[in-house]
Order: structure tokens, then C-alpha cells, then sequence
């Protein structure tokens, strides 16, 4: 059973990990963000990068819905997450 809400900074990283895993998935992150790599190591526990990063996935259902696949989550913890980040 996917628990209803995974710990947010937790989620936003194995999102991050998920995205990073494709590299054309990884380029359109940085493209739409404006995050820089550097920013991507120096801020891993920001939550404006993370909130970044969730943003980027709840503004593509079909990312949104792949990854919530691929970390066996439900769609609805990443937006759940995201107001967690705030």
C-alpha cells in the first residue's frame, strides 16, 4: 500500500534522483527551472530547490505520473509535498 504522504524533503530528493535518471528529463529540468547543476549540489536541502524540482513535475502530467509509478507513490504526494516545502 503507497503511504498517503511520504516525508516532503525525502520525496523531493527520490523526485530529483528519479528526473536526474534520464538525461532528456534532466536537461528539460534545468531548462524550465533555471537551476543550475552547481545549485543542484549546494541546495539539495533547500526547500526552494526542492519545491523547484516538485513544481517541474506537477507541471507535466506525464512525468508526474511516471514518477509517481516509479517511486510508488500516489500522484497526489508531490503536490501534497510541495505545500509542505512552502
Amino acid at each position: 500500500m503507497k503511504p498517503a504522504s511520504p516525508d516532503p524533503q525525502a520525496l523531493a530528493l527520490s523526485a530529483l534522483g528519479w528526473i536526474l535518471g534520464d538525461s532528456s528529463r534532466a536537461d528539460r529540468l534545468l531548462a524550465l527551472t533555471g537551476i543550475t547543476p552547481d545549485d543542484l549540489r549546494s541546495g539539495l536541502g533547500n526547500p526552494a530547490i526542492l519545491g523547484a524540482v516538485l513544481d517541474f513535475l506537477l507541471g507535466n502530467e506525464h512525468d508526474l505520473v511516471d514518477a509517481a509509478d516509479a517511486l510508488d507513490v500516489a500522484p497526489q504526494s508531490f503536490a501534497t509535498a510541495r505545500e509542505h516545502l512552502s
